[in-house]
């Protein structure tokens, strides 16, 4: 467990975590948000087994924050984090924000933060977002090279067909064409190694390749603040929302969907919306190409939080939803 503020706060924030990078960015970047706003301690708390929390819900007791400043809020994201919650609630006090819709009953909790695609049509308090919330914060235009090109790639998943050759044609037709760019390719936990190769043997010279093996924790973050544009493989959906947020065009490299799922229609809201692009041959996707400003679901909905929660005595059910 580590404070994230050494100074004793009023406000105690207690952010749980389940060991997984995306669930903690999602967490992280609401916390950054709401410290922006509001002086606080923010308390991170590693949770064990799922099946723990569910233990100690039913007891009364939650030991990991026996020596800790009772909280006024408990955040967590993923799964393993919910019974956590909830035994910590119960045992302790405060309020619980879950960021993402549940598989139990959403009324659990006292604010779900739900993304748009998954289509709540509940009767807990919520907030609607568009996609998942990020860490990313936006960077202006003036401290980005119109230069310098991010392609993030990812791999097999349950909502896309993975198109190995379709994903290396569409890359090397972009960067072919755009000899004045340099281009910086990424992938992720679930490129295959064979995408990596082939790539390796295409000689562009405007196309460094750098393995997600090869880059640090903070490496996407730190690289969206200094480039002008990103192009993400449809598939990595948490990539999309990332490098909207930090206010680069993005261009969508295309797969095909598995059928009418939730992530799939999340991306094509993003499309209708003219947020992101497609990729063509015939260059059509310029007209579209360009950074959408106030992108910031962390800060839009750390505003909601607080202020629902600064005015509890008036407040009825919180239903957000996006217009």
């Amino acid at each position: 467990m580590s404070s994230q503020n050494s100074s004793i706060n009023s406000f105690v924030v207690w952010r749980l975590l389940d060991g997984k990078p995306g669930h903690e960015h999602q967490s992280l970047g609401l916390v950054n948000a709401m410290q922006q706003r509001l002086a606080m301690q923010v308390v991170d708390i590693p949770v064990g087994r799922s099946g723990a929390g569910w233990l100690y819900l039913a007891a009364g007791v939650w030991p990991a924050g026996k020596s800790l400043p009772k909280p006024d809020l408990i955040v967590g994201a993923g799964h393993a984090t919910h019974g956590h919650m909830l035994a910590a609630k119960r045992a302790y006090g405060g309020q619980t924000v879950c960021m993402m819709q549940p598989s139990l009953p959403a009324e659990l909790f006292d604010v779900c933060l739900i993304p748009e695609h998954d289509q709540y049509r509940g009767f807990s308090s919520f907030i609607e977002t568009r996609g998942v919330i990020n860490h990313i914060q936006p960077v202006s235009a003036e401290k980005k090279d119109s230069n310098q090109v991010l392609i993030m790639v990812g791999g097999p998943s349950k909502h896309f067909h993975w198109d190995e050759l379709g994903v290396i044609a569409q890359v090397y037709d972009l960067v072919r064409k755009h000899v004045d760019v340099n281009f910086i390719l990424t992938t992720s936990r679930r490129t295959p190694a064979s995408f990596v190769s082939a790539m390796q043997r295409v000689k562009l010279a405007n196309l460094a390749i750098i393995p997600i093996a090869d880059t640090h924790k903070d490496w996407v973050q730190t690289t969206l603040a200094t480039v002008s544009s990103a192009w993400v493989t449809e598939d990595s959906v948490s990539m999309v929302y990332e490098a909207l947020t930090a206010q680069v065009a993005v261009g969508l490299i295309s797969l095909s969907a598995k059928g009418k799922s939730r992530v799939s229609r999340g991306i094509e809201k993003l499309i209708d919306r003219q947020l992101v692009t497609r990729y063509d041959p015939y260059g059509l996707y310029r007209q579209f190409m360009r950074p959408v400003l106030g992108f910031n679901e962390a800060s839009r909905c750390s505003d909601a939080l607080l202020a629902h929660f600064n005015h509890r005595s008036a407040r009825g059910r919180l239903v957000s939803r996006l217009a």
